[in-house]
C-alpha cells in the first residue's frame, strides 16, 4: 500500500476502534515475540470465525487514547521483516503475516501488521496452544469456536471441487485408457469388460467417481489430467518432486497424470540390490533396496492426504539409506501406530473425493490396510527397517524407509522365527534402531529370549544369535559385564604399573561392542575407573591435564567379585 492508502486503513482501524479482529499496542523494542504469536494465533483465528479477510496487530497507537504515540519497535527493515521466519517456526500449521507495513505519521512511526484469516477448517496453534479473543482480551480458543472451525473443513473437500472451464479434452488420453483398464480389473466380475469398455468417456468418468454430476474435479484432474492442465489449479499447487542428496545431486518435477507419473518418479529411484547371509547357509539372500509396491504405496498416500491449500508439493527425498516421502497436512485421523496394530480404521479424510476415486483406481485402499499389510509386512517380508513415521515438523507428515540393513541379526531374526507378530517385528525394530519399547513389548521380547541388557542399553540376544548360526557376531557386538572391564584395567596396571586414561582409553579399543558409540565408551569407561576408585582397587596421582592411574590398597579377585555392584 501508499503511504496515503495506509493512513486511510488506519484512520478507518483506529474509528471502529479495537474488536475481536484488531488489537493496538504502544510496543516498544523489547516487545515479547511470543506475545506477538499469542495475538497472531488469536487474529488469526478471530478473522476466519468473523470472515474478515484478515486481521490487524497495530503497534504504535495507545490502546486507551486512541492517539498515535509512535513506536521504535525492529527499526531496522530487515529485523522487522524476520518476524515473518519467526512467527511461521512455532505457528502450527506454519503460516505468517501476509505483510508488515511501516507508516511515517505526524505523531510517529506505526507498524501495521495483516495477518491472513486461517484457511476454512484449520485453527491456527501458537506453540502448540490455540487463542482467541474475548471481546478487547486474550484467551484461549474455546471448544464452541474450535469446533466452529474445525466443521468448515468437514463442508468443504477440496478435491471435490468442479474445475470451471475443464472438459474432458483436459484429460490425458494415456491415463484414460490405464483408468479403464484398471476398473476393468476391479469390476470385471460384476459388469462385463465389454460393457465398460462401451461406455464413453464421460459415462466411464462418473461410474469412477471421477466426475461430479458431468464436471471435472480437480481430482479428475490431479489424477487424469494433462501436464498443461495445471492452470485449473491456480493458486493451489499440483506437483511431485524426486530430490537425489548425497555425493550426487539431481532433481525432477512430476505433474498429472499422477495415475502414471508415480511409476515414472519411481524409475528414477537407484534401486540396487542388497544382501545378506542366512544362518547355515553359503548363498546369500539378495533384495533390492525399495520394493515398488511399498514405494508407490507411501506416494499415494501422500497424494490422498496432502493438503493442497498450503500450496506446497509432495516430496520425494532420496539418500544414500532411504527414502523420505514428505505431504503437507498433519496426519488426519489417528496415529500411524494405530493403522500399522489394526486398531482403526479411518473414519474421515481430508480428501475424500479423491481418496474414494483412488481406490477405484487400485491406488490405494479406504480401509487404512496399505500401510499395515504393504508397507510394514512388505518391509518385514524382505528383512529389512520397517518404516518411520515423523510427525515433528508442524503441518506436515514426514515417512522415511530404509533402503539398508541396520543389524543384520534383526534381518536373521524375521528369517529363521516365522511365527512374529507385527507387534513384535515393530518392537524387534525399535531395539535395532537403538530406541527402548514399552514396558509390555519389552517383557514379551525377554520372555521369548529376544533382547538383553538394562534399560537404556537393550539390544539383540544372544538366543538370537544361535538361532541363526551367527554366535560370533554376537559376542563381537555383544555388551560384555562391567566385571569383565574392570579386571582388563586391572590387569593392564598389574602389568603397567600405572597408565594414563588416553592409554587405557587405547588399551580398550578394540574391546568394545561394535554397537558403542564413541560417547558411550567415554562414559563407560569414566564409569569404570570411579567404580575402581570408590572400591580402593585403584588411585589416582596428579592433576586432571596429567592424571595417571595405578593399583590401590584392594586388589584380591575375591574382593573385586564382592564389589561387582560399585
Amino acid at each position: 500500500m501508499k503511504p496515503a492508502e495506509l493512513q486511510h486503513l488506519l484512520d478507518a482501524l483506529i474509528a471502529d476502534w479495537e474488536g475481536e479482529c484488531v488489537e493496538f499496542k504502544d510496543a516498544n523494542d523489547s516487545y515479547s515475540t511470543p506475545d506477538i504469536g499469542k495475538y497472531f494465533s488469536a487474529l488469526v483465528n478471530e478473522a476466519n470465525l468473523h470472515a474478515h479477510e484478515a486481521g490487524w496487530l497495530v503497534f504504535g497507537v495507545n490502546n486507551k487514547t486512541r492517539k498515535v504515540v509512535g513506536t521504535d519497535y525492529r527499526k531496522d527493515r530487515e529485523r522487522l521483516h524476520s518476524l515473518k521466519h519467526q512467527i511461521a517456526q512455532n505457528t502450527d500449521p506454519p503460516v505468517t503475516f501476509r505483510e508488515i507495513y511501516e507508516l511515517e505519521t505526524a505523531q510517529g512511526r506505526v507498524i501495521l501488521f495483516e495477518i491472513p484469516a486461517a484457511p476454512r477448517g484449520i485453527p491456527i496453534a501458537w506453540n502448540g496452544h490455540y487463542y482467541a479473543r474475548e471481546g478487547e482480551s486474550l484467551a484461549s480458543l474455546g471448544l464452541a469456536k474450535l469446533d466452529e472451525i474445525r466443521g468448515q473443513g468437514a463442508a468443504e473437500d477440496w478435491s471435490a471441487v468442479v474445475c470451471p472451464g475443464a472438459t474432458i479434452d483436459d484429460l490425458d488420453p494415456e491415463a484414460l485408457t490405464k483408468a479403464r483398464e484398471i476398473f476393468v480389473a476391479r469390476h470385471g466380475d460384476r459388469i462385463s469388460a465389454e460393457t465398460i469398455r462401451a461406455w464413453d468417456d464421460a459415462s466411464f468418468l462418473e461410474q469412477a467417481r471421477l466426475t461430479f454430476k458431468g464436471g471435472i474435479t480437480r481430482s479428475t484432474l490431479l489424477l487424469l489430467g494433462r501436464p498443461q492442465s495445471t492452470p485449473f489449479f491456480s493458486p493451489y499447487v499440483a506437483e511431485l518432486s524426486w530430490k537425489l542428496e548425497g555425493p550426487e545431486l539431481a532433481y525432477e518435477h512430476f505433474h498429472p497424470p499422477f495415475l502414471l507419473q508415480t511409476s515414472r518418479l519411481f524409475q528414477r529411484i537407484r534401486n540396487l540390490r542388497l544382501s545378506f547371509l542366512p544362518p547355515g547357509q553359503l548363498i546369500p539372500v539378495d533384495v533390492s533396496k525399495y520394493d515398488q509396491r511399498i514405494v508407490l504405496e507411501a506416494l499415494h498416500n501422500c497424494i490422498a492426504h496432502q493438503d493442497y491449500r498450503q500450496c506446497e508439493r509432495v516430496l520425494v527425498i532420496e539418500r544414500v539409506g532411504e527414502l523420505e516421502f514428505r505431504n503437507a497436512g498433519n496426519f488426519f485421523d489417528g496415529t500411524p501406530e494405530d493403522y500399522v496394530l489394526g486398531n482403526r480404521s479411518p473414519s474421515r479424510y481430508r480428501n475424500r473425493f479423491l481418496a474414494e476415486a483412488m481406490a477405484q483406481l487400485r491406488m490405494i485402499d479406504t480401509m487404512g490396510f496399505g500401510i499395515r499389510e504393504v508397507m510394514f509386512r512388505g518391509q518385514a517380508r524382505r528383512y529389512l527397517p520397517l518404516p518411520d513415521y515423523d510427525l515433528s515438523d508442524p503441518g506436515h507428515v514426514v515417512m522415511r524407509l530404509a533402503g539398508r540393513f541396520i543389524d543384520e541379526n534383526y534381518s536373521r531374526a524375521l528369517l529363521t522365527h516365522g511365527d512374529f507378530s507385527l507387534g513384535d517385528i515393530l518392537a524387534l525394530d525399535k531395539v535395532q534402531k537403538g530406541f527402548v519399547p514399552d514396558e509390555a513389548a519389552l517383557k514379551t521380547l525377554r520372555k521369548r529370549g529376544l533382547v538383553e541388557g538394562r534399560k537404556p542399553a537393550v539390544h539383540v540376544s544372544a538366543s538370537v544369535a544361535e538361532a541363526t548360526g551367527n554366535k560370533a557376531d554376537y559376542i563381537r557386538t555383544r555388551r560384555q559385564d562391567d566385571t569383565h572391564y574392570r579386571h582388563l584395567i586391572l590387569d593392564y596396571l598389574k602389568q603397567f604399573r600405572e597408565a594414563s586414561k588416553d592409554e587405557l582409553r587405547k588399551m580398550l579399543a578394540n574391546k568394545w561392542p561394535e554397537v558403542f558409540t564413541e560417547k558411550q565408551k567415554e562414559n563407560k569407561l569414566h564409569n569404570l575407573l570411579t567404580a575402581l576408585k570408590r572400591g580402593n582397587h585403584i588411585e589416582r596421582t596428579g592433576g586432571k591435564s596429567n592424571a595417571r592411574w595405578r593399583l590401590g590398597f584392594v586388589k584380591s579377585d575375591s574382593r573385586m567379585k564382592s564389589s561387582k555392584g560399585n
